[in-house]
């Protein structure tokens, strides 16, 4: 499809990424490209893209009687997804393209749905529909859940506060895998933080937030063209794992996106199961090599580029990046940081509570802590509410908690304290 008003080629965005990346260079030019702008490489007679890998799929055309201003030079484009439909036939004289198949990338066509069931009913059985509709319908009635998409307008204390949230989520997040997320590299993290705001009063990006009371507990960072939402970086609190927020979050804003009139859900770049299994197309992303022909120097340059990408991605096809970024996550993390998961199991209370010697404590505060995730497996085999939770421990016993609910108590063991992968 033709893209237009593309948020990654904007003049806000390459602006901000030109102070965070580009040493505050003023972008260049040519007359040959419409659509993107490029920065100096270090690497002689090579210019790269503004915004390289940090957009989510840049689009751009080329002008076919204008491509002198490209003599003696290598083009490096990175991102451009297939489904985009770029026209490549005005290709002439001396300047020759090299693709290069990169990360594949996954969409939802929402233009055939009327509806967040319609398109629930097409792509999921009755079962899977259940289990899906179940997750939202426990975490509704667990917690006191409310939903907000800050579009066009949000205060620079709010989206600050959220952002603040955002960043917390997902350090939480990664440190549960026990690998490193380039998106929370200082440099980077501090150019979305950035990028983000104004976008969002242009209405060119947006934060989707899931809220607990007023806590956020799962953000997605989603930017727009005129017809497509990017779901860029999302994050959920992992204590909710058993409501499966990723799924809530998805359906969430596919029925956004149908009731604003959204063509294309795109999941973007990188391969998770979840993708494939929303996603009713699979398309890739590539890097453009423009090289000038006519000089030797340009065609070996533009050969080096390609050969280098093509072993990267052989290489990210056998999962070496991530085996990359789970040693780095080992030299990097001290262990003490890594956090410790409980391993439990709910029975009946044999005996009556007023024969327990009990002692109340807060879950929500250390050193019990680590109780979160057990209580919140206790809301959702249970349908108890939060608000009616009260958890004690059997004094002297480190092992054993009562968790008592409006019209449920349970015994909760602990059979082993470990930490996380």
């Amino acid at each position: 499809m033709r893209i237009t008003s593309n948020p990654f080629t904007s003049k806000t965005f390459s602006n901000i990424w030109l102070r965070h990346f580009g040493k505050n260079s003023s972008p260049i030019v040519f007359k040959s490209i419409e659509g993107i702008s490029f920065v100096k490489s270090w690497f002689p007679l090579v210019f790269v893209n503004t915004g390289q890998t940090h957009t989510k799929g840049v689009s751009y055309s080329i002008h076919q009687n204008e491509q002198v201003d490209l003599k003696n030079k290598v083009l490096l484009i990175y991102d451009v997804p297939t489904f985009f439909d770029l026209d490549f036939t005005t290709l002439n004289g001396s300047l020759q393209l090299r693709k290069i198949k990169q990360y594949p990338g996954f969409l939802i066509h929402l233009d055939k749905y009327t509806d967040l069931g319609h398109y629930m009913s097409s792509s999921f059985s009755k079962s899977s529909r259940y289990k899906l509709n179940k997750y939202k319908k426990r975490l509704e009635e667990s917690f006191e859940i409310s939903y907000k998409m800050f579009l066009g307008d949000i205060s620079k204390e709010k989206y600050d506060s959220v952002f603040d949230h955002f960043k917390i989520l997902l350090e939480k997040r990664f440190l549960d895998k026990g690998i490193t997320n380039n998106n929370l590299d200082t440099k980077e993290w501090n150019f979305y933080h950035e990028v983000a705001y104004p976008l969002i009063l242009e209405k060119k990006a947006s934060l989707f937030v899931i809220y607990e009371g007023i806590t956020p507990i799962g953000v997605t960072l989603c930017y727009f063209s005129e017809t497509i939402l990017f779901d860029a970086i999302t994050v959920f609190d992992i204590d909710y794992e058993k409501f499966h927020l990723g799924s809530v979050t998805i359906m969430k804003l596919i029925e956004w996106s149908l009731e604003h009139n959204i063509k294309v859900f795109d999941f973007s770049k990188g391969y998770f199961d979840y993708k494939k299994r929303w996603a009713n197309e699979e398309y890739h992303f590539e890097y453009h090599v423009y090289h000038d022909s006519n000089l030797l120097k340009a065609k070996i340059i533009s050969w080096c580029i390609f050969a280098f990408f093509s072993l990267k991605q052989k290489l990210r096809d056998k999962n070496v990046n991530e085996k990359l970024h789970k040693l780095r996550f080992l030299l990097e993390k001290n262990k003490a940081e890594v956090p410790t998961k409980p391993t439990y199991q709910f029975s009946e209370i044999q005996q009556e509570l007023n024969q327990l010697e009990l002692v109340d404590i807060d879950f929500k505060k250390p050193p019990y802590t680590f109780l979160t995730t057990l209580v919140f497996d206790f809301l959702y085999l249970t349908n108890e509410q939060l608000k009616h939770i009260k958890v004690q421990q059997v004094k002297n016993d480190y092992l054993q908690y009562i968790i008592k609910g409006k019209t449920v108590n349970r015994k909760a063991t602990i059979t082993s304290i470990t930490r996380s992968k």
